[in-house]
């Protein structure tokens, strides 16, 4: 049993939870997931690791409320316990010194940009941080990814906050303006992650991309996390869930 130590809204369906899981904290890294599972009854989810804190044992998810398990994770309250809580699960990002890197976050995806940027950030690279919402009412994290970036850009689709346009639009003014990209680094809804994709790759520039939605089991059982990269079939929950987008 897995303690929720603090639990409120982020967002618009959009849920913060706090667990007490020292062991999955010990070894948790940027990148990971946890397989959970709210109680006897209930399915396993896997859900990407939005940070961690090994002196406090302690791991931190980000979730939207969309299907029956996500809903019944919503109504748990501070206080209350999870049932199984496994990980941490997946390969941790590969990071080192790059130089310029720009990590890229779209919706519930900016949960876990941050310990990336947090990570990258301890390897002296420099940060451009760009983080997209769907209108104001979803922004979270501002005050958070601003302590882990040397740049940050917020856009919002609408306007509302930020700048108005969609991350790609963001991305394309630093391309033009001649900075230097070493590095990109992409998690949010895959069209989001595509188009960054075919952005980046007519310039050149190596751009990980993060398939952790399309995990269901995350055991490597169900098949439905299988993706095509250079013509091998790998699964994301075992073989990633980074890979090259190009």
């Amino acid at each position: 049993m897995f303690k929720i130590l603090e639990k409120y809204y982020l967002g618009p369906n959009i849920n913060y939870a706090l667990i007490e899981a020292p062991l999955v904290a010990k070894k948790a890294e940027a990148g990971q997931f946890v397989i959970l599972r709210v109680s006897e009854k209930g399915e396993r989810i896997p859900l990407t690791i939005a940070d961690y804190d090994r002196k406090n044992g302690t791991i931190t998810i980000v979730f939207q409320e969309i299907g029956k398990s996500t809903k019944q994770l919503g109504m748990l309250k501070p206080g209350d316990y999870i049932l199984d809580f496994l990980g941490p699960q997946g390969n941790p990002t590969e990071i080192e010194n790059f130089g310029n890197v720009v990590v890229i976050g779209g919706g519930i995806g900016i949960a876990p940009v941050y310990p990336l940027a947090r990570k990258l950030k301890e390897y002296q690279n420099n940060v451009t941080s760009i983080i997209g919402y769907r209108a104001k009412e979803y922004v979270f994290w501002e005050d958070k990814m601003n302590t882990v970036s040397d740049n940050l850009i917020i856009a919002t689709n609408d306007g509302s906050y930020g700048k108005k346009g969609f991350v790609t639009d963001m991305l394309k003014e630093l391309i033009d303006s001649g900075m230097k990209i070493d590095r990109i680094f992409a998690i949010g809804p895959a069209v989001m992650m595509k188009a960054v994709a075919d952005m980046t790759k007519d310039y050149n520039i190596k751009t990980i991309v993060s398939l952790n939605s399309l995990m269901v089991c995350g055991m490597g059982m169900c098949g439905a996390c299988r993706v095509t990269v250079d013509s091998k079939t790998k699964f994301t929950c075992m073989d990633g869930p980074d890979f090259d987008g190009h």
